[in-house]
């Protein structure tokens, strides 16, 4: 089967304002998530990728413009890529929503998550149909490129975790144990008998910005939406 890269979105205004911002309408990338997208462009360049899906959201569209550039593919949109739905929680601090009993379900149980009001989406379905989005475009491209192709999908922070902890044979509840950092790269090969996670949470920056991850507040708790990354 072919390999996806799983890029997710730049840093945006909302994620450097701490706020949930789900599917809300203009959430774009700021300064730092703009030079994200062109290092991107030019960690990518030169890789031949059959196809190039995004959710339809406008902070992945901005980064999959510079894939698609990169690569020279059209770019297609596909809501089952789309942020988990949020419901009411959407656009609120997550400073305020770390103070609710939903968070800590979010965060040891998230599978029995369902966001409040008319529009929440419980994270099961969320998982499902970012799974099933990207398997279905895995065999489309692995039937017109081979076992060999290369193709990419542009997403938000919770939808890769929850696609690698299916492709790492992980519990829901379990996927906030991995971090997905904004323009970061992770790569799932798909075969017949598993998938193989070849690498994850790439943003191709220098190893020492690890020597102070989790010294915030809540250390041990993992940002809804996937948060700001590394300053």
């Amino acid at each position: 089967m072919a390999t996806v890269l799983l890029v997710r979105h730049g840093r945006t205004t909302a994620n450097a304002a701490g706020v949930l911002a789900g599917w809300t309408d203009g959430v774009e990338l700021d300064e730092v998530g703009r030079a994200q997208a062109e290092s991107l462009r030019a960690r990518l360049a030169g890789l031949r990728v059959e196809r190039v899906v995004s959710s339809p959201l406008l902070r992945c569209r901005q980064t999959a413009d510079a894939v698609r550039d990169a690569t020279g593919q059209h770019m297609t949109l596909d809501d089952r890529l789309g942020e988990a739905r949020y419901g009411d929680w959407t656009g609120r601090r997550l400073a305020d929503l770390a103070r609710t009993r939903l968070w800590r379900a979010v965060q040891e149980h998230a599978s029995s998550v369902v966001f409040p009001g008319p529009e929440g989406e419980a994270m099961a379905h969320m998982q499902a149909r970012a799974v099933a989005s990207v398997r279905e475009h895995d065999r489309a491209v692995s039937g017109s490129g081979g076992d060999r192709a290369v193709w990419v999908a542009v997403s938000h922070g919770d939808v890769i975790k929850a696609i690698l902890a299916d492709a790492l044979g992980l519990h829901l509840d379990s996927f906030q144990r991995i971090v997905v950092d904004p323009a970061s790269v992770s790569v799932v090969r798909y075969t017949e008998r598993r998938p193989f996670v070849v690498r994850m949470n790439d943003t191709g920056g220098p190893l020492a910005s690890l020597r102070g991850r989790g010294r915030r507040r809540r250390a041990s708790d993992a940002p809804v939406g996937g948060g700001a990354g590394e300053s």
